[in-house]
This record gives C-alpha cells, structure tokens and sequence, in this order.
C-alpha cells in the first residue's frame, strides 16, 4: 500500500483512475487530476503548501515534488512527465511539459507550455522557461526551440505512454 497521509486536516486528493505505486508517498495538502500515475519510490509532500496537479501526469520513479513553506505552492499543468528522480519544488510547470531525469527546477521558477527540460539540468529560482524550448545545462539556459514534431513525438508521446504502462499495474 502507498504512504497516504493527512497533514494538519488535508488529505490528499486522488482520483479513482489513478496509478499510484505501493511504495509511492502522496501527503497533505495534494489534489491530482485524472489518469496520472505516481511511479516506484515517488513522494509528492504537501506538508508546507498545497501541490496540485493536472490531468494525465506522470511522476516517475524517485522523483520528489515538495513546495516552501507559506511562501512557494508547486502546480503542475496537464500532460506533463517528471523524470525518473527529478526534483520539482515550489513552482509552477503549465502544460505540455517534459521534465528530464535527475532534472531540478527551484523554487519560484515558470516553466511555460510545450518546453522541455533537459535531463539534469538545474533551473535555478526565479527562471522563467520559454514556451516552445529546451533548457539545459547547470544551471539551465535555452539551448534551442522545440519544432511541433518534438512537441507531439516526445511530450505526448510520453504522457500517453505512461497512461498505458500504469494500466498494465492497475488490475
């Protein structure tokens, strides 16, 4: 059974289309749209400040989703994928979003609509991401525009992928 636990009277909020793996950890104040799927060893800690997330989102293996305390929520738009130990704190990512593995983005940081960000890269806080690009590097910086080929051969490709590889664990 996955970790789901109340903190300070919030509970997490997950709908029943959901995929959450048993060793995952979802607590507090966290509200999930429909057909995510929260992977092996994920924790999603809504302790300090809400977390909400969209429709069809993946968090992968190891990746950690927090926010700071009073000041920092983090909101996570619709198909978007969080790569395997990536670490996602108190920002905002919109929708169409790839975040790398190993990947950090910080606190107040806005990582807008069909961008990519690239496998360990660290975006630093207060960045605002482009839509339409990747960033890369330590800490990230643009490196290049993301054509509509990319954005539905990679992005949605992946959040669908993540749909059905959760329906193969969801009997």
């Amino acid at each position: 059974m996955p970790i789901i636990k109340s903190v300070r009277g919030k509970h997490p909020q997950i709908p029943e289309d959901c995929y959450v793996a048993e060793n995952a950890t979802i607590v507090g104040d966290v509200s999930i749209g429909k057909q995510c799927s929260i992977w092996f060893n994920a924790v999603i800690r809504g302790d300090v400040h809400y977390i909400k997330i969209g429709n069809k989102v993946n968090i992968q293996d190891g990746a950690v989703i927090h926010a700071t305390y009073l000041k920092s929520p983090t909101t996570i738009g619709n198909n978007v994928s969080i790569g395997h130990n990536a670490i996602v704190h108190g920002c905002t990512i919109n929708n169409n979003v790839l975040v790398g593995m190993g990947s950090i983005i910080m606190d107040d940081c806005i990582i807008e609509s069909n961008s990519i960000i690239a496998a360990g890269a660290v975006v630093t806080k207060n960045t605002i991401v482009e839509s339409g690009s990747i960033y890369a590097g330590v800490p990230a910086k643009k490196v290049k525009e993301i054509s509509r080929e990319l954005i539905s051969g990679e992005i949605d490709r992946i959040a669908n992928n993540y749909v059905e590889y959760s329906s193969w664990l969801n009997d």
